[in-house]
C-alpha cells in the first residue's frame, strides 16, 4: 500500500513537533506559576474565562470544556467560559462594536475582580485579545497569555505569560496543547474526585 504523502516531510514535521514542546522544559517555572494562579483563582471561588482566534479559539474552548466538564477524574464542576464560544455575542459585539472588541466587551459583562482569563495566540499580535487583556487587567483579572513566536504585542500584558519558540503556526499550537494539558493536570491534583473516583 503506498500513500500520497511524503514521508521524509512527516519525519521532518514530527522532528519539529517534537523540539518545539520540547523547549517548553525551559519553561517549567512559569508553567508552575500560570497552574499555581489557575489553581488559586479556582479554589478562591473565581472563574476563567479563555479567549482566543481561529485554531487558538479551539485551543481556548478545549479548556474551558475540560473545567466545566472533566479532564480525567469525575471531580466538582469548575466555572469556566470560552469568549469565543457564543456566536450571538460575537456578531452582536462585531457588528456595533467592532471586531476588536468582542473578547473585551464581554469581560466588561462577566467578569469579576479575581476573575482568570487565559489567552491563547500563536503570533501575540491580534487586536482583540490585546484589548481583552487590558479589560481584563483594569477589571482586576489575572490575566495567563500563551504565545508564540516574539509574544508580539501582547508580550509583557500578562501576568504570566509562555511564549513558545518557533514561527510555525501548527508546531506552537501543539505545544499550546500541552501547556494547556499541564495546567488541567495542575487542577486535577487540586481537587479530587468526587466520591473518591
Amino acid at each position: 500500500m503506498t500513500g500520497s504523502g511524503d514521508v521524509s516531510g512527516m519525519r521532518v514535521s514530527i522532528e519539529d513537533s517534537a523540539r518545539c514542546i520540547g523547549s517548553l522544559i525551559g519553561h517549567v517555572p512559569a508553567i508552575e506559576r500560570a497552574a499555581d494562579m489557575l489553581v488559586s483563582v479556582l479554589r478562591l471561588g473565581g472563574k476563567v474565562l479563555t479567549a482566543g482566534n481561529g485554531g487558538s479559539a479551539s485551543e481556548a474552548l478545549h479548556m474551558a470544556e475540560e473545567l466545566v466538564g472533566r479532564f480525567r477524574s469525575n471531580r466538582r464542576s469548575l466555572p469556566s467560559t470560552c469568549l469565543a464560544a457564543d456566536p450571538t455575542a460575537l456578531t452582536c459585539i462585531a457588528n456595533d462594536f467592532g471586531y476588536d472588541r468582542v473578547f473585551s466587551r464581554q469581560i466588561e459583562g462577566l467578569g469579576t475582580k479575581g476573575d482568570l482569563l487565559v489567552l491563547f495566540s500563536t503570533s501575540g499580535s491580534a487586536r482583540n485579545l490585546k484589548l481583552a487583556a487590558e479589560a481584563a487587567r483594569g477589571g482586576g483579572l489575572f490575566v495567563i497569555a500563551l504565545l508564540g513566536r516574539d509574544g508580539g504585542a501582547l508580550a509583557g500584558l500578562a501576568d504570566v505569560e509562555i511564549i513558545v519558540a518557533g514561527d510555525k503556526t501548527e508546531r506552537i499550537q501543539e505545544a499550546h496543547q500541552v501547556l494547556l494539558h499541564l495546567m488541567l493536570d495542575a487542577v486535577e491534583n487540586a481537587f479530587p474526585a468526587e466520591g473518591g473516583e
